[in-house]
């Protein structure tokens, strides 16, 4: 029993330190874990430039590998901390943790692979959690909100340019011709989506005056493209944040939430006098 408890403490310790960042052995490990994910970007960079790799290419590697242990013992210790470690494996977190770990461990049978090390720049979103930045995830709920509320009047929209850019591309390629660039149908829609873009390549351009006028219409019209959908996400934003604004103002007051995991599911975001998990009920680690 006394072995049983001690072995709890210690992975309760564990926990406390790789999974809250309110603490100050967590919020130390965080800044650990993120300076480690930017100079393993760094690194990946370098290596990919190839004078700079021919020079310092052992010592890139080396670091290269130190990180990657330091990642391995992270992620096994995160599993072994936690009561539900398929939680975390198959998370958003645990699947990024893989991924960024297993690169360089396989580039062994596929050369090459380890340039997808580069998704360690992922775990950068851990930074929310130490800079305290919880209280912001409510303005992005708000804006993926906007979105899904407006994706119907998006699609539609979209719908609208695409068969718009089908039929501009069509008269292009009749009025243009081979001598212009505009090849084939498709290489003309092409032509118009990158107009409508605002883009412009100017790798195909109109040389008659009855192109040069559709292609003045295509410009103009191109700013609508590009300011109706976001006038249409911008009034679902406003609406959500009204909506929010009045359920705050009938709850009376902000309720502060913080990193705290749970050590059974790992799911965060709980209030500050919360004692179970609002996710699974697990009993929290207050103390």
């Amino acid at each position: 029993m006394e072995k049983e408890n001690s072995n709890n403490n210690w992975k309760n310790k564990v926990h406390e330190i790789i999974y809250e960042a309110d603490t100050p052995m967590g919020k130390w490990f965080d800044i650990i874990l993120i300076i480690l994910i930017f100079v393993s970007v760094i690194i990946i960079m370098l290596e990919s430039v190839k004078s700079i790799d021919a020079v310092h290419h052992d010592l890139l590697f080396t670091l290269e590998w130190i990180i990657t242990i330091f990642f391995t013992i992270e992620y096994i210790a995160r599993i072994i901390s936690i009561k539900k470690p398929l939680k975390y494996v198959f998370s958003f977190y645990g699947i990024v943790d893989l991924l960024s770990t297993i690169p360089l461990y396989i580039s062994y049978i596929f050369v090459g692979s380890q340039v997808l090390l580069a998704i360690r720049a992922f775990r950068l979103l851990r930074v929310f959690r130490i800079l305290k930045l919880v209280q912001f995830l409510g303005e992005a709920s708000q804006l993926k909100n906007a979105l899904k509320a407006s994706r119907a009047k998006i699609t539609v929209f979209l719908f609208a340019v695409l068969i718009i850019s089908v039929i501009l591309g069509t008269l292009m390629y009749i009025i243009e011709g081979d001598e212009a660039g505009f090849t084939s149908i498709p290489t003309s829609i092409y032509w118009t989506i990158v107009t409508l873009t605002t883009v412009g390549y100017g790798d195909i351009a109109p040389i008659t005056p009855q192109g040069q006028l559709i292609a003045t219409i295509v410009m103009l019209v191109g700013y609508g493209v590009i300011a109706v959908p976001t006038g249409i996400v911008t009034v679902e934003f406003g609406k959500q944040k009204s909506g929010n604004s009045q359920t705050s103002a009938q709850e009376g007051s902000y309720v502060h939430v913080n990193t705290q995991a749970c050590p059974t599911c790992s799911s965060e975001g709980h209030r500050d006098d919360a004692t179970h998990c609002y996710n699974c009920g697990s009993i929290l680690n207050n103390e």
